[in-house]
């Protein structure tokens, strides 16, 4: 496979995180979500589901500073907000994911996390973003997650633009800018199967640059 970690970003109820899984299961590699939060969990001595959902905000004030991107310590935050610390300990993990794979040959899927800004420098990625119509997004949660007080349309425009704010805080970029990607896929005009298919065939045939 010419690129060996391929991250997923996604709108909520687009389905990015079941193309990831299915591209991960057909090609036989590691697919890291909620492995991922687990991970973070483990080193940062946070809860998961603290975790899981810190990762859709941003916070109004931040400590974060580059200088505290080496291996952070449980408990210690250093002066850092919860937020940036997690932030912290969420960039190290990812990294260590595709050095410790690129150093055994291993490929993998990265879904959400901010991983295509984290990898944005590695050659040996493909990051893809996958977005459908507010239409397709909204039967698809109601099926999925069932009714809520809530409707459907607000639930995806509340969570979408946690996403943004979150992402934009952290890198700087705009969340689903196609620039940020090497490729976007509507999964509500190509159906969820065609972009596992489409993805597939750009990781495997997509030009080497490192050779």
């Amino acid at each position: 496979m010419k690129k060996s970690i391929i991250t997923v970003s996604r709108e909520f109820g687009s389905g990015g995180r079941t193309i990831g899984k299915t591209v991960a299961q057909r090609l036989g590699i590691p697919y890291y979500d909620k492995e991922l939060v687990k991970q973070v969990a483990l080193e940062s001595g946070f809860d998961p589901k603290y975790i899981e959902e810190q990762g859709e905000f941003a916070p109004g004030k931040t400590h974060f500073a580059f200088s505290f991107l080496g291996r952070g310590v449980p408990g210690v935050m250093g002066g850092m907000t919860a937020a940036d610390f997690l932030w912290t300990i969420q960039h190290n993990v990812i990294r260590d994911l595709a050095d410790k794979g690129a150093a055994s040959r291993e490929s993998c899927v990265i879904v959400g996390r901010c991983a295509d800004y984290i990898l944005k420098d590695r050659t040996d990625c493909l990051h893809t973003f996958i977005h459908a119509s507010m239409d397709f997004r909204a039967h698809r949660i109601v099926r999925l997650y069932g009714e809520s007080e809530v409707a459907p349309e607000k639930r995806l425009q509340d969570k979408d633009a946690r996403r943004r704010i979150n992402y934009k805080h952290y890198t700087d970029r705009e969340w689903g800018m196609s620039q940020n990607y090497h490729v976007c896929l509507d999964s509500s005009v190509l159906g969820i199967d065609k972009c596992v298919d489409i993805i597939l065939d750009l990781a495997e045939n997509c030009p080497d640059t490192t050779e």
